[in-house]
């Protein structure tokens, strides 16, 4: 469904996530912080989070976008946007997305997001996009609003993290709503 895609934005480039690029989100993945609202604990090894990238890209292969952040001046990779759970006969995907917890609040994800949202609407020509976050992120909640997302549900007690129940708010874009926010 996907092929390798490189997105440029005012301040990044979003691309394929590369084997290379473990180091840096085993920075994200494993700050407490960071994964508080994740579906999986906190690493401990770089090579969980090499691991984790080996397992995604097997079975990402032509049906996900898995992307890297980075910032195009030092090609840092600061976070993680995907397209995941794809539906081809319903046009319909999910999105998740992380960034290094010393960059937030600095629009960062918004604009990476919107890049991804945009191709997605655009070039794939998918219908609607989902998101399943923690109802008590707060600042996920915000960047799916601020493009466009609609909470449209709550699932109680869906993820078990750890020892820890957590309920999930559902999201939904619609490519009619983007176009309409255009």
């Amino acid at each position: 469904m996907f092929e390798s895609v490189t997105l440029t934005t005012a301040r990044l480039r979003v691309r394929e996530l590369r084997h290379s690029d473990a180091a840096a989100l085993f920075s994200i993945w494993s700050d407490a912080e960071a994964m508080r609202y994740f579906s999986f604990s906190p690493m401990h090894h770089v090579d969980e989070a090499s691991a984790r990238i080996e397992r995604v890209l097997k079975l990402a292969a032509g049906t996900d976008l898995t992307c890297a952040i980075e910032l195009p001046e030092t090609g840092d990779v600061i976070g993680t946007c995907d397209l995941f759970h794809v539906n081809e006969q319903c046009r319909r995907a999910e999105i998740g997305f992380c960034l290094q917890r010393r960059l937030w609040g600095n629009g960062y994800m918004s604009e990476a997001a919107g890049a991804v949202v945009d191709h997605a609407f655009d070039t794939v020509k998918l219908n609607r996009i989902e998101a399943d976050i923690d109802p008590r992120n707060v600042a996920s909640a915000r960047v799916l609003e601020r493009l466009g997302f609609l909470r449209e549900g709550l699932l109680r007690e869906r993820w078990i993290v750890g020892d820890e129940v957590t309920d999930s708010a559902l999201y939904g874009l619609l490519r009619s709503d983007r176009r309409a926010r255009v």
